[in-house]
Order: structure tokens, then sequence, then C-alpha cells
């Protein structure tokens, strides 16, 4: 392999990372909890955006049932995220040949 075809791949790889890191960024996962009673929702920036707690929660008037929810419903959208980001990394360095043992 010559160094400008390597220095052209290196160039195409260097604009897939880049694109698929503006995909990240605009990227929302939600994870639940509870059959759903529970749901946030994280930026691909892994922020969280939003937290909804149904008002049946509520009436059940247990803090630490609700904390557990959150964090249940937090940990099933940053797995989601982690699915989703690996995912994207594969559609995008598709057909990209890669030193042996390198990977994304």
């Amino acid at each position: 392999m010559n160094i400008g075809k390597m220095m052209q791949q290196a160039r195409k790889m260097q604009e897939n990372l880049q694109k698929l890191q503006q995909e990240l960024a605009a990227m929302e996962v939600t994870g639940e909890a509870g059959g759903g009673m529970v749901r946030v929702t994280l930026g691909g920036d892994h922020l969280v955006r939003r937290v909804e707690i149904d008002d049946a929660v509520w009436q059940e008037h247990d803090k630490s049932l609700i904390e557990d929810l959150i964090v249940a419903a937090c940990n099933a959208a940053a797995a989601s995220l982690a699915e989703a980001s690996k995912r994207k990394q594969q559609e995008l360095m598709a057909g990209m040949p890669l030193p042996p043992g390198f990977s994304l």
C-alpha cells in the first residue's frame, strides 16, 4: 500500500469519526423502569435531558422505591446509549480497512 492511499484512508476515517461525533451528540435515548413508570432520557453527551415519573409512583409515598426506579431507568438509558453508539460506529466504519488489532 502506498503512502498516498494510506493518507486518503486516514482522512476518510477522520471525516467518519467527526460525523460519528456529531450524530452521537444529537442522539437521545430513553430508559424505563417499573414498567414505564419512570423514564429517563439521556443525550448522546451522557447528560440527563428529562426525567418523567408517573403520578402513581408518587402515591406510594415510598422514597426508596422512587430512588431505585430512577437509578434503574438511568442505567437502562446508559446501556441503550452504549449500544446505539456501538451500532453507529460499526455503520460508519463498515468497509474501512483498519490495521490488524485496531478497533473502535
